[in-house]
């Protein structure tokens, strides 16, 4: 035991977890989601597979974008974070970084980032990226997050922003399709988040976030998740006839559809939290799914 205790406390060691720590900023989970929605779009805009080059350039920046933004909402709700369970092991809770560390790390990723995209991929790619940051920033976590309950509503428009990135890095302007793309998004965010909520709703109360879940009844809250299911499928069907998709992309919007209100209809029947975290779970396999097939309809047309 001693002799593990002194190779933790090595310089490697310290440096080790150092890195880690400044990767847990960034929360790579979320980031793993919005790269499996700007791929497929890129690929869907591209009516193909678009360049390697392109595609790195395109991914980079997003990464280094949404990672800033993660890093920068991090710094400012490290007081709630350390009441949360849910939340009290990030860096900036622990101690493992400091906010001010913390902050120039984001804000220099937000620099890298815009530059990256701009020399690498196009303007209007970088500053769509940027905006995202900036919405998630000032609207999301310093304004809604603590004093609406349309908080996740409107705040998750900023991890819809991903879809134009892709779309703008190839054909370097914005339409209908990506619209409702971004739309797409923006409406099955929150069902996706309120699952997640309901599990985390006395976090949420102790930590005084006025999140759906934690001020309104569970009935109320699954209506809500219910209502936002069907526009999730209506919406994903409005894409495909903007796009012109083809045959499997149709066959997984309404079969991925099909289950994703099934799920939420089951949470407004049993409210329980075991069903809203199977929603959740669910609605993670749902854009999975749904884009990947997307890209696969464009790639063997």
């Amino acid at each position: 035991m001693t002799a593990d205790l002194k190779a933790a406390s090595t310089p490697r060691a310290r440096t080790g977890g150092r890195v880690l720590a400044f990767a847990a900023l960034t929360k790579p989970r979320i980031i793993e989601l919005l790269l499996v929605t700007t791929l497929p779009t890129m690929v869907v805009a591209a009516r193909g597979m678009p360049s390697v080059t392109l595609m790195i350039a395109t991914l980079a920046g997003g990464t280094l974008a949404a990672g800033g933004a993660n890093a920068i909402n991090m710094y400012v709700d490290r007081d709630i974070d350390a009441v949360m369970h849910r939340t009290a092991r990030r860096p900036l809770v622990t101690g493992a970084v400091r906010p001010t560390e913390a902050l120039v790390f984001a804000i220099s990723l937000e620099v890298f980032a815009f530059a990256l995209l701009w020399s690498a991929v196009n303007l209007l790619s970088a500053v769509l990226a940027v905006s995202a940051t900036l919405f998630y920033v000032f609207v999301y976590t310093l304004w809604l997050k603590r004093s609406s309950t349309q908080n996740i509503v409107i705040g998750g428009a900023a991890g819809a922003v991903p879809v134009l990135v892709g779309w703008a890095a190839v054909r370097d302007q914005v339409g209908l399709a990506p619209v409702l793309l971004f739309a797409l998004i923006f409406v099955w965010t929150p069902p996706h988040f309120w699952a997640l909520a309901i599990r985390y709703r006395d976090d949420y109360r102790s930590a005084s976030v006025p999140m759906m879940p934690a001020v309104a009844s569970f009935e109320k809250t699954a209506r809500h998740i219910l209502a936002y299911s069907v526009l999730v499928v209506v919406t994903s069907l409005g894409f495909g006839w903007a796009a012109g998709m083809g045959p499997i992309y149709w066959a997984a919007s309404a079969l991925l559809g099909l289950v994703f209100f099934a799920f939420a209809a089951d949470l407004y029947r049993v409210r329980t939290e075991a069903r809203a975290m199977r929603l959740f779970h669910w609605s993670i396999s749902y854009v999975t799914f749904l884009f990947l097939a997307m890209a696969v309809d464009q790639l063997v047309r």
